[in-house]
């Protein structure tokens, strides 16, 4: 049986998970009377609900007597840890654009990637049947993006689809409406070349991405590179540089048939497979038969821009709602995610109690704090802060991103003020019709840390912002954090709507009535720009005299709640978020208000 291996790259909701649920109906993959999820390929909770692929996922279908290995992959570029190591297992890709928004920042991302590794794209403009589609305009821009990112005449000779990935059908004529994916499996076969690689030479294999099996241990997926591989068979895992870190034996070979893993007797250079049977190779590594000593080279990977402080959660109500609560079983599950996940780096503290997690972006660390809280941990979490780097002289340099704005003509003006405040420069400006302007800056990350909410404010919720890692650049000096100071609770109990009443004349709530507090807990904006901290537990006086009319219900406006990443976006240098399963709170590190004043004393003077 022939084999073609490809991979599917599109920015975010551009429909690609959509595309491949109907490649598997239409292949037969799935049974008629199959009862399928929608988006199947998105299997994780976080990935449903938030509409995105997180994790990159084989999957496998067959057409006419070819196979077809597809990997779908994240369209976020705080994921393309995951995208960059995919990209060396496929022979050609499937660019994917909506035939509205076109070609957007995290596809030149992965597009960039799959072009320097000298991938042949097919492009296939999606969402055709839109009304608001723009079919020439958009394929001028990836021609554009294409000529940007260097592409070579072979690559920019590219085919392409005009497709529905909803409505499954795909055609070569722009204005067709009807179909089926059946153009879009001939162009694959006949356009991406089967895996050209030596069946005879020794086995070999690139571990590509890695997860856990309670009953096998370590599973590593990525594609034979050279040679067969059976069950049982004698291997050894080779680091970088080609020393040996691991013998042992494949003691079990998985192949992918639809969204199953099926277990197979032996594998060919080309196949895509996951192999159990060692305990300590990982990422990167290179599986090898014992008489291969060179290890196959390994994608580099762009370096974390990002870090955070998880912490143990030690507020007055730690372990009271985690099962998972000490540091021993933190660090434990911060190692195992940054043993299966490149783009993340882990380092602990000298006082064991705290570890410094350092990764792409909010997003991908959000998604790791919301997967914890969810297996019963309890964190303390810092804002986020840049990582710093140094030029050849010596001079602090800083990430910047590049940050591209969709936005309705009236907000363009409120949105490049705001982020002229964070030291952004516009690099371009243009209408991009419809009543809509595509602004572009090249901004610090340290600038942007908590403007998304603010921006859908400004927006009133209609801009979108796409974000981009870009370069280390020079450090561009302080940027004004918040505004508001917060309300503090000055002690331990429950909220009381007596005392929420007046406090709500000083700024916006985010507790409510008979909510635990404890001292030090956040409990509110303040309307000025220092902190006050004020009693929420104070009750009413018991006279016997009655006024009329004073003892009538105090309506109270309902609290502001945030989400996770709202709360970690929110809070300044010296507060932090307490992540439980139950709830998220926002306090000061200091829980204490004489310890308050002098780590602030102690900061003033450095």
């Amino acid at each position: 049986m022939s084999l073609r291996n490809i991979a599917i790259i599109a920015h975010v909701d551009h429909g690609k998970t959509t595309l491949v649920d109907q490649l598997f109906r239409q292949s037969g993959t799935f049974r008629d009377n199959q009862r399928v999820e929608e988006r199947a390929m998105d299997s994780n909770d976080l990935e449903k609900e938030r509409g995105i692929t997180i994790l990159a996922k084989p999957t496998s279908i067959e057409w006419n007597g070819t196979r077809i290995n597809i990997v779908d992959t994240p369209g976020h570029a705080d994921f393309g840890g995951e995208v960059e190591r995919i990209l060396s297992m496929v022979d050609g890709v499937i660019l994917l654009v909506d035939s509205s928004e076109g070609a957007m920042p995290q596809t030149k991302f992965v597009t960039g990637k799959a072009l320097a590794l000298g991938l042949k794209p097919i492009v296939v403009v999606n969402k055709v049947d839109r009304p608001d589609q723009r079919i020439q305009e958009v394929l001028d821009e990836v021609f554009d993006l294409f000529v940007t990112l260097e592409a070579n005449d072979e690559q920019l000779d590219f085919p392409v689809l005009y497709a529905s990935g909803r409505n499954g059908y795909a055609s070569e004529d722009p204005d067709r409406r009807e179909g089926t994916l059946e153009p879009l499996f001939q162009k694959i076969v006949d356009h991406v070349p089967p895996p050209s690689l030596d069946q005879d030479a020794p086995f070999t294999f690139l571990v590509t991405l890695l997860d856990r099996d309670n009953f096998m241990g370590r599973v590593l997926t990525g594609r034979v590179n050279s040679g067969v591989v059976k069950v049982n068979q004698p291997i050894h895992a080779l680091d970088n540089d080609g020393n040996v870190i691991e013998t042992g034996r494949a003691s079990k070979l998985m192949s992918f048939r639809g969204l199953e893993r099926v277990p197979v007797e032996e594998a060919r250079a080309g196949d895509i497979i996951s192999l159990a049977g060692l305990a300590v190779a990982t990422v990167a590594n290179t599986i090898a038969d014992p008489s291969v000593s060179v290890p196959l080279k390994a994608q580099p990977i762009d370096p974390p821009t990002l870090s955070m402080r998880f912490a143990v959660n030690d507020s007055p109500m730690a372990g009271r709602e985690g099962s998972k609560v000490t540091s021993r079983m933190i660090r434990d599950r911060l190692m195992r995610e940054a043993e299966s996940n490149v783009a993340i780096k882990v380092t602990e503290s000298a006082d064991k109690d705290s570890f410094e997690v350092a990764g792409r972006g909010e997003l991908q660390l959000g998604v790791l704090i919301e997967t914890m809280r969810r297996e019963g941990f309890e964190l303390g979490i810092s804002r986020p802060r840049v990582l710093f780097g140094e030029d050849e002289n010596g001079d602090r340099t800083e990430p910047y991103e590049t940050v591209v704005i969709d936005v309705d003509d009236e907000f363009s003006g409120t949105v490049v003020d705001k982020m002229n405040v964070r030291k952004a420069e516009m690099t371009d400006m243009r209408p991009s019709g419809g009543g809509k302007t595509r602004i572009t800056f090249s901004a610090p990350s340290r600038g942007l840390i908590g403007y998304h909410g603010e921006f859908l404010s400004d927006t009133r919720g209609t801009g979108i912002m796409n974000r981009l890692f870009e370069k280390y650049g020079p450090y561009k000096g302080r940027i004004e954090g918040r505004k508001n100071g917060v309300l503090i609770s000055n002690g331990a109990g429950e909220a009381v709507a007596y005392a929420l009443g007046p406090l709500e004349e000083r700024g916006i709530l985010f507790v409510g009535v008979g909510e635990a507090l404890y001292e030090g807990m956040i409990i509110g904006e303040n309307a000025k720009p220092e902190d006050l901290e004020v009693n929420p537990m104070k009750s009413k006086a018991l006279t016997n005299f009655r006024a009329s009319g004073k003892d009538d219900s105090i309506r109270l406006t309902p609290p502001k709640r945030m989400t996770l990443e709202q709360a970690i976006a929110y809070i300044d240098e010296d507060e932090m978020v307490e992540v439980t399963p139950k709830n998220i709170r926002l306090r000061k590190t200091h829980l204490d208000p004489n310890e308050r004043k002098r780590a602030k004393r102690v900061s003033e003077a450095a």
